[in-house]
């Protein structure tokens, strides 16, 4: 049994001011660090093989302080980067609804149908997201491994591994350091786990690797 632990990255800045930042490389704010520190303590326990991420900083910031606890090195995977926004990238909800009315409504009743200005659209992040996934989960047959990356690249994984149409896609939550778990049995995956936070809630205790 192959166990995959899918992990969204802490708070960044431009989460915290309700900006859209697709590929744009914005870094983790005090408290994305923090929540990023209270997974690490969460994750501690988990008998890790590897840890990859994309190689956007708030994701792999996020997976630095999982794969401290367990002394090794974080693998940076450029297909597992969120959706490129295009223009929209560094706009607030309310900006990008003022120049593209109609596109926005569609972004949130037929995502699957949008082609971001500039962009990419959902079937193109799902098509590179699941090839990143399926390499790495031939790569690590019968080992527990982490994957840190953003929350609409995670959303496209759930629904591809789930076979749900991505118009639906906004129909699963992602919240900050959101855990998700995967686990397969041969070619079967089974998601026993999703959108996870009760390390924000529950502190785990420091073991001497934080000291």
């Amino acid at each position: 049994m192959t166990k995959l632990i899918l992990v969204r990255h802490g708070q960044s800045i431009w989460n915290k001011e309700l900006r859209y930042q697709g590929q744009t490389d914005v870094a983790l704010t005090s408290l994305g660090n923090e929540q990023a520190m209270l997974l690490a303590r969460r994750l501690a326990g988990q008998e890790i093989t590897a840890v990859y991420a994309s190689d956007l900083s708030r994701a792999f910031l996020t997976a630095q302080a999982i794969a401290r606890v367990h002394n090794l090195p974080v693998m940076p995977v450029t297909n597992l980067r969120e959706l490129h926004f295009g223009l929209w990238e560094g706009l607030t909800h309310e900006e990008i609804s003022a120049k593209w009315p109609e596109l926005m409504r569609k972004w949130y009743t037929h995502p699957d149908e949008v082609d971001l200005p500039g962009g990419e659209n959902f079937r193109q992040l799902k098509d590179r997201a699941m090839r990143a996934i399926n390499e790495l989960v031939a790569k690590h047959r019968d080992e527990t491994f982490v994957v840190v990356s953003h929350g609409g690249t995670i959303r496209t994984i759930l629904c591809g591994i789930l076979n749900i149409h991505l118009n639906y896609v906004w129909s699963i939550q992602q919240d900050n350091t959101a855990v998700n778990i995967i686990h397969f049995y041969g070619d079967r995956p089974v998601v026993t786990l999703v959108n996870d936070t009760h390390h924000l809630v529950v502190k785990y205790p420091i073991s001497g690797q934080f000291t």
